[in-house]
């Protein structure tokens, strides 16, 4: 395999969009090269949130608004997968198309291929190459499937959680999963009705997790007409100058280890071979699902 660490360090947009796709496609060779890829600190910032929240909006502004400052701006921008041929069924990403020529945004889109998560089978490893090629932000958009949508904890160095004042009434029913992994709250379309209520349930909802040193904001955003990004803007920063140390860093880099550990162990099953197998195993009398995968438990 062509060595791409170099191309990629120096900006080299095509190298980096085709070493991604040979780290999707798990091509003999690749992690070798990600060994030696260079770490920086750029920041990664995690936008999560439920379906119809407008997270593609607020982060079509968050990045125009960086551009207009002169910095590069990655998006990864995990979407919903077909069950059947596990690729992305929003990948045109048209709600980003105004920003396509400017040189300094780079858009990849992944399927999340079934992954519960919101995330993608290989996005731990696409983030850090989005970090080696010298991005001043990268921005995560995970998929929205609600409580499961943890992962991105692990992977980003800032969660921002987009809501609207809709949810107001279901506020207690959301707050058990992905609310404590929020570093901010966005209240987006927050010139709704309701705005004022959920944004004083959110400050409440914020100190009730707050750590030694870091409270949640809740910025209220107009993301449609660019209203609120400065703030959102300058809180992110905010966030990404607390060191996170100690215990908290072991964690994190723990759950990213441990995933990773699970993808390499499972990389050599693919699911047509599976459905090829179960196809002949499930049809025999007395199936069982939990027998039939022990072979691969070894």
């Amino acid at each position: 395999m062509q060595d791409y660490t170099s191309q990629i360090v120096s900006g080299d947009r095509r190298s980096l969009a085709r070493f991604i796709s040979l780290v999707e496609n798990d091509v003999l060779g690749y992690e070798e090269q990600l060994a030696e890829l260079p770490i920086a600190n750029t920041p990664l910032i995690g936008i999560t949130g439920p379906p119809g929240a407008g997270k593609s909006t607020l982060i079509n502004a968050l990045a125009a608004h960086w551009l207009a400052q002169g910095k590069k701006v990655a998006i990864v921008a995990v979407d919903p997968s077909s069950p059947f041929n596990q690729g992305a069924l929003m990948g045109d990403r048209l709600r980003m198309s105004e920003h396509f020529l400017n040189p300094n945004l780079f858009i990849r889109s992944m399927a999340s291929r079934g992954s519960l998560g919101g995330l993608a089978p290989k996005i731990f490893e696409v983030c850090d190459v989005l970090r080696a090629a010298q991005f001043d932000y990268v921005i995560i958009e995970t998929v929205g499937v609600g409580q499961s949508e943890v992962e991105i904890a692990a992977l980003a160095d800032t969660t921002v959680l987009v809501l609207v004042p809709e949810a107001g009434d279901d506020i207690q029913t959301i707050k058990s999963g992905v609310m404590e992994i929020a570093d901010i709250f966005v209240l987006n379309k927050s010139d709704r009705d309701g705005a004022a209520t959920f944004q004083k349930n959110l400050l409440m909802l914020a100190h009730q997790y707050a750590s030694s040193n870091w409270e949640a904001p809740v910025v209220k955003t107009v993301a449609s007409q660019k209203i609120g990004l400065e703030e959102l803007g300058e809180a992110i920063e905010n966030h990404h100058q607390l060191a996170i140390k100690g215990n908290k860093k072991v964690h994190l880099l723990a759950q990213k280890a441990l995933l990773l550990i699970k993808a390499m162990r499972t990389k050599d099953i693919q699911l047509p071979q599976l459905e090829e197998e179960l196809a002949m195993a499930s049809n025999k009398e007395g199936f069982n699902l939990y027998r039939f995968i022990r072979k691969y438990q070894s």
